[in-house]
């Protein structure tokens, strides 16, 4: 097992509705629910983060801007597209975030940074 846990952030209806209105290429095929929660980010974090709800909330709360940005980024790269305002409230309002604390690493060889 490794000291991790694995964040992984489930879309709601009001991110499926922004990617849609923000889209700059409108005449592309509107993406729904299903869609979207296909391929998601894991964010790798701190195991301890998770150990209960009060500690993920806090945790999340510290480190919720810097994942907001990653997300909208995945979607368009151009942060004019993005919302002006990135609450925390409107991340929990786009986003259901998922824990997982038992991480098993079964992959062959040492695991490795590709951007370091």
């Amino acid at each position: 097992m490794v000291n991790r846990g694995a964040l992984i952030l489930r879309y709601k209806e009001s991110a499926v509705r922004w990617i849609n209105d923000a889209d700059p290429n409108p005449s592309s095929r509107p993406i729904d629910l299903e869609s979207a929660n296909e391929e998601r980010n894991v964010y790798l974090i701190r195991d301890t983060a998770g150990d209960d709800r009060e500690s993920l909330e806090r945790w999340l709360k510290r480190h919720y801007a810097e994942i907001f940005e990653i997300e909208l980024e995945d979607w368009y790269a151009d942060p004019t597209l993005w919302p002006k305002q990135r609450s925390y409230k409107l991340f929990r309002q786009w986003f259901e975030p998922e824990l997982h604390t038992v991480l098993i690493d079964l992959g062959d060889g040492a695991i490795f940074d590709d951007e370091a």
